[in-house]
């Protein structure tokens, strides 16, 4: 493959402004975004062909409402599994009540991570862009003016701009000389799909949230996928034993299912089958130069809860606008450093609260007692919000400011003119927003989150900030959307 034709999903068939490495659901909702914004950019992975493994199953509430916001969520509503009302915290008997925050979707969309990756690919595939595949990054440095990548076969393509987006092994981070400090795995699990035949009375097809709760020194959760295909999870005294590389057969999937259900669930073929384990690592900067990371090429964590494709989703929606704004000349480079002050410290997040639940599933008796502890705070109202707020998603908050608005993400309010905020920020471009939420004016960033607000009708933001600026003026440009609102 020649640079020519590496690059000739990009638009007008001119080398990519931006290069994303890895194709999974970060890479590809970043590519999105970029491509939204008129960017030239090139997708490439390592993979020859997409796993099909389903892989993560859930998206949380903030990351339906991130895909709503452009438009993209319908195909996936149509291929879901189930909608799973709220969350829950380690696993235990308290469900976190998603519905107490201000959104549309105060549910887990139950969708495996190929289903996402396949409706995301397909979206791009319709705006002419493909995932290049077969490619294996072995060379990356980078000057003033941009980033020479080289690959395994011998191609060779220079950017501008490098994402990397391809995982927890990511070679883009290594290259680019990123840490990956943390802590290696202590305990160590099986996730797996497989066919079973399922005898249990209470089995009906639909989604419960998971117990965690351990069970004679082990732990296990079971989920129907549909087709008679389940997502079966589990851990105890046997998977410590053992090593990521020790190969995972029917003698122990079969074993962990009948040790926990007895003969009301028999095993008759395994799909895929992988050991993962509870390390927990955060790449100590999001950007060198020209080149990012993002999703689990900058972190990585415990499963439980559900947030991993979350975050990385999240992390693309926050770097893709910017990283636009800045190639086509609407922000100074300033604004590109906001990338690792406001992800950082939610991925830091969501390490610390993935590692407390990690605490509360171990097998101890003191550790009983501390779960016993936390079902009576979870059914305080102010801690289950809390919690909820946190596993969601939806309490995610940047940089305050003089209004209580700032910082906060935009309920997706109902406008006077007969649209939604959320119907608004589907061409990617700021809102200039007037007399909504208790403000006279809002100005929403395009991932959807108030940059700035006043109760001064004739206010504006202050031209200190570089990142107020630089929104401000692409709010008011002819692309741009301002709207006065009869919001209730």
């Amino acid at each position: 493959m020649t640079a020519d034709e590496l690059v000739e999903g990009g638009r007008g068939g001119a080398a990519a402004d931006v290069l994303v490495v890895g194709a999974g659901p970060t890479g590809l909702l970043l590519t999105a975004e970029l491509e939204l914004a008129g960017v030239p950019v090139t997708l490439v992975d390592q993979a020859a062909q997409r796993s099909g493994q389903s892989r993560a199953l859930a998206l949380q509430p903030r990351s339906v409402e991130i895909l709503h916001s452009r438009g993209l969520l319908q195909p996936l509503l149509d291929d879901a599994v189930d909608e799973v009302p709220g969350g829950h915290f380690a696993g235990l008997p308290v469900t976190l009540d998603y519905s107490s925050w201000d959104t549309r979707f105060p549910y887990q969309l139950g969708i495996p991570q190929a289903r996402v990756e396949q409706h995301l690919e397909d979206h791009l595939a319709a705006r002419g862009i493909g995932v290049r595949r077969g490619l294996e990054l072995t060379g990356l440095t980078q000057d003033g003016d941009g980033v020479e990548v080289s690959f395994a076969d011998g191609t060779t393509i220079r950017a501008g701009w490098v994402v990397g987006c391809d995982g927890a092994r990511s070679a883009v981070r290594k290259l680019a000389g990123i840490g990956f400090p943390g802590r290696d795995g202590r305990m160590s699990a099986v996730v797996a799909d497989v066919v079973l035949e399922d005898n249990r009375a209470e089995s009906n097809g639909r989604w419960e949230l998971p117990s965690l709760v351990p069970r004679d020194g082990a732990v296990l959760t079971l989920l129907p996928l549909g087709d008679g295909v389940h997502r079966v999870l589990f851990t105890g005294p046997e998977q410590q034993l053992l090593t990521r590389a020790d190969p995972i057969d029917f003698a122990e999937v079969s074993g962990a299912l009948s040790n926990w259900y007895g003969e009301e669930v028999v095993l008759r073929e395994i799909r895929w089958a992988s050991r993962f384990t509870d390390a927990a690592r955060q790449a100590d900067r999001y950007r060198v130069g020209r080149v990012f990371v993002a999703g689990d090429a900058a972190h990585i964590h415990s499963p439980t809860g559900g947030q991993g494709m979350n975050l990385g989703l999240q992390d693309a929606f926050n770097l893709g606008w910017k990283l636009a704004a800045h190639l086509n000349g609407e922000a100074p480079e300033e604004l590109l450093d906001s990338y690792h002050d406001e992800r950082h410290p939610v991925a830091a997040s969501v390490l610390a609260n993935t590692r407390a639940q990690g605490v509360l599933m171990i097998p101890d008796d003191d550790i009983a007692c501390l779960r016993e502890t936390f079902l009576d705070l979870l059914q305080i109202p102010e801690a289950n919000h809390r919690l909820a707020g946190i596993i969601s998603g939806l309490g995610i908050a940047y940089a305050p400011g003089d209004h209580p608005l700032i910082g906060q993400r935009m309920p997706d309010l109902e406008l006077g003119d007969g649209t939604t905020v959320a119907g608004l920020l589907v061409s990617g471009r700021p809102l200039h927003l007037r007399d909504i939420a208790g403000a006279a004016q809002v100005l929403v960033r395009p991932d959807g989150y108030v940059l700035w607000a006043t109760d001064d009708p004739d206010g504006q933001p202050a031209t200190d900030s570089s990142k107020a600026s630089a929104v401000w003026a692409m709010a008011s440009s002819p692309r741009s959307r301002t709207a006065s609102s009869a919001a209730r």
